[in-house]
Parts: C-alpha cells; structure tokens; sequence
C-alpha cells in the first residue's frame, strides 16, 4: 500500500496535460506521477528533465534506454522501475528472448558490444555505492559519442531518482506492467512485495 495516496481529483486536474502525455508515452497512467502532482512544480520540472532524456529529442535508441533504465533499477532494487522498465523495454521493440537473458548481457550473443558496455555502466552507476570506474567509460567511448554517454548517465541518474521515490513511496504498481512483470520476470525471481 502507498505511503502517501495519489493527488486529489482537483490536483489531477490541474496536471492533467503533463500526466496525459506521460500516459501517452507509457501507455497507463503512471501511479509514480500520480503522486508526483501532489507538487505540481515539481512534476512539472521531473516532466522536462524526463523529455529531455526519453523524449523524442534523445539520441539513444529507445530499446536501449529502457534496457539501461531496467539494469539500473534492478541493480537498485527498485521492483516497482523494474516492471516499468521491463515492460516499457518490449514496448520500445526488444525481443522478449532478449529480456529474458538481460543479466546475462556480458556473455549472451544477443547482445552487441556496444550494449554490454552501457549496461555495465549501468549495472554499476544503480548499485549502492557506486560501482562505476574509469574503465567503464573507457569501454563506452569505443561506441557512443560523449554527447551519447551523457545521455546513457542521463537515464542512469533518472532511474536513480524515480528507485528512490518508487521505493521509499511503496508506489502501488499499474494493472499493464504488474501483469506483464508477473508473466516476465518472475522466473529471475521477481515479486510485486511492497508494490500490490
């Protein structure tokens, strides 16, 4: 059960074209920001940083963003971003026989060079403390620009802010993306806990 329940209707109301086109992009209302427009200021700041990041301005491929977002929150801990990420992951396009083997992204061939370096950076930029080396950007300058691995951190530190809010709120997960982590990630022992 959430720590802190959505805003009023009126509150709602007032954000409703912010919340609306986040529905847009995810394809549910998104219960996080839900919460969020209790503070209008700021869901409407979290709302720019995000299309700055995600939006249709960013340079990453779309299918490796949410693969970044899902290592980081997993990395994390955060069970309500790793449903988000998961299943916003196969709605960017990624196989599902890939997400299946995700955590195996430094040995599978599914998996381009390029990609295993984000996720690296990934893996080690959501753990507590931060694991993230030189070496990590290293590997990463051999594929992306520095323009690029800005926005790889950018998504990074994103997902580092909603891990915490998500998590400390108890954020009650959404019908779409319970129902597909439940189906999808279950088997690497994923559980709703705290989220249902």
């Amino acid at each position: 059960m959430t720590r802190i329940p959505p805003a009023s209707e009126d509150q709602l109301a007032a954000s409703k074209d912010m919340l609306a086109l986040a529905a847009a992009a995810l394809g549910f209302e998104a219960n996080s920001l839900k919460i969020m427009a209790r503070n209008p200021a700021m869901l409407q700041g979290f709302m720019a940083l995000s299309g700055a990041i995600l939006g249709p301005g960013a340079t990453l491929d779309p299918v490796l963003r949410q693969m970044i977002a899902h290592i980081t929150s997993t990395a994390a801990g955060c069970i309500y971003c790793q449903a988000h990420t998961a299943h916003g992951a196969v709605h960017s396009g990624l196989a599902a026989d890939k997400l299946s083997v995700v955590w195996e992204y430094e040995t599978s061939p599914l998996f381009s060079p390029a990609e295993r370096a984000a996720l690296a950076l990934a893996q080690a930029g959501g753990s507590v403390p931060n694991q993230s080396t030189q070496a990590h950007f290293e590997a990463l300058k051999a594929h992306f620009s520095a323009y690029e691995i800005v926005e790889i951190v950018g998504v990074i530190a994103l997902f580092g802010f909603l891990n915490r809010w998500n998590d400390t709120l108890a954020t009650p997960l959404e019908d779409g993306p319970l129902a597909f982590a439940q189906a999808q990630l279950s088997a690497r022992g994923w559980a709703v806990g705290k989220h249902g």
